[in-house]
């Protein structure tokens, strides 16, 4: 049965942790990854400080062959990072082991990720892997997936849903915009860019799940 792991890594210890040297208040998301063998390159976006040179904030790391800069809007970053798949690290093993990365949010404390394998044999393989190479990680949880429900709401955490009904309910769609998504974290007692994490992570899931119907529906 599918198997979901989620464990966390000290911020120095993943390549792209050096950002936090030069932008402590900053947070780092990369985007899912399915893995492909020798190949592994990812987007990730950095919120939450405003810098000149995003590129530059990031030190040099044996992990990383390069760091390019796709796109910014205010304090968010989209960079497309270049991977050393031969450096030992968390993704070189997904990508080794194929199991693929659904999470991975870092900041100047840890960085949390969260995998997905078709059984717990391919979790158990990507954690054995990391052992052998001295990756240090921690896993806190581990779990057999339950069925899937079709249902959008289902398929939505507790903090997507409200963030996303607090900004529709504020005006945050609407043309213009009615409220700021800092107004919407004050509100909700988080972060800007956590705000702007869960409504975008929200709208991923009702993508998903109304395009999945959309795809089953034809099949028929």
């Amino acid at each position: 049965m599918a198997t979901e792991a989620t464990f966390t890594v000290r911020a120095g210890e993943f390549p792209l942790g050096s950002v936090f040297e030069t932008l402590p208040s900053a947070t780092v998301e990369l985007e899912r990854v399915v893995p492909n063998r020798g190949a592994i390159a990812p987007y990730a976006w950095v919120y939450g400080a405003r810098v000149d040179d995003v590129e530059a904030a990031f030190a040099p790391h044996p992990g990383v062959r390069g760091i390019r800069l796709v796109d910014a809007v205010d304090d968010q970053y989209l960079l497309r990072v270049e991977w050393d798949p031969s450096h030992r690290s968390v993704l070189s093993a997904l990508a080794e082991t194929g199991v693929p990365l659904l999470e991975a949010v870092g900041t100047s404390e840890r960085w949390l990720f969260r995998i997905r394998g078709d059984g717990r044999d391919d979790v158990a393989a990507f954690y054995d892997r990391c052992q052998e190479w001295g990756v240090p990680l921690a896993m806190t949880e581990v779990h057999s997936l339950t069925p899937r429900r079709r249902s959008t709401e289902a398929a939505l955490t507790e903090a997507q849903r409200e963030a996303l009904v607090l900004a529709y309910e504020r005006g945050y769609f609407d043309t213009p915009r009615e409220v700021t998504m800092a107004e919407l974290g004050s509100e909700l007692g988080i972060t800007q860019q956590a705000v702007g994490s869960r409504i975008r992570r929200g709208i991923d899931c009702i993508l998903d799940e109304t395009l999945s119907t959309v795809d089953d529906d034809e099949e028929r």
